[in-house]
């Protein structure tokens, strides 16, 4: 499938989950920002993906989802367009649909999902659109967090790089 017929509408996946689940496929869902898309993001959706029977739909959150998170100043850097092409060019990704709300919980009721991913450091808080998966008879599932690898700090060590930067350069002007 061409990367650009991976990123739909909520109505043709859910078309689209109806047929996968006649052919016995799982459908699995995760959800994020993807701003800057890293090694850790990758592990984690290689993960969700877990088999060939598997469906994995990304729940993007559209630029203004990101904006009303409060991420930050500037933020998303990547705009929503370029972050679900990125997505959508992975092997373990079949879907990307993208979603304007803060979380994706009425996504998440739309599509209902046979299992619901999150990453690890999830366990033990508020999931959105949990309830909704388990009281489908799906379940949720936690994958693994990779320590160290995640885009504030990607973005924390570039602005230090740049500070650096910007202090040698301001020393040494000849006056």
């Amino acid at each position: 499938m061409k990367t650009a017929d991976k990123i739909i509408s909520v109505a043709k996946l859910i078309e689209l989950i109806a047929r996968y689940r006649r052919a016995g496929r799982t459908v699995a869902f995760t959800n994020g920002c993807f701003d800057i898309l890293h090694y850790g993001h990758v592990s984690y959706l290689e993960a969700a993906k877990k088999n060939g029977r598997r469906v994995l739909i990304i729940g993007l959150n559209s630029d203004r989802s990101v904006r009303a998170q409060g991420k930050g100043p500037g933020r998303p850097f990547v705009p929503q367009a370029e972050r679900a092409k990125v997505l959508a060019a992975l092997a373990c990704v079949d879907h990307v649909v993208l979603f304007n709300e803060p979380t994706p919980q009425r996504l998440i009721e739309s599509l209902r999902p046979d299992v619901l991913i999150k990453g690890a450091d999830w366990k033990g808080r508020p999931v959105a659109g949990a309830e909704a998966v388990k009281a489908d008879g799906g379940k949720v599932e936690f994958i693994a967090y990779i320590g160290g690898l995640s885009t504030t700090r990607i973005i924390e060590k570039i602005k230090k790089t740049v500070d650096v930067g910007q202090k040698s350069e301001s020393g040494s002007r000849c006056r």
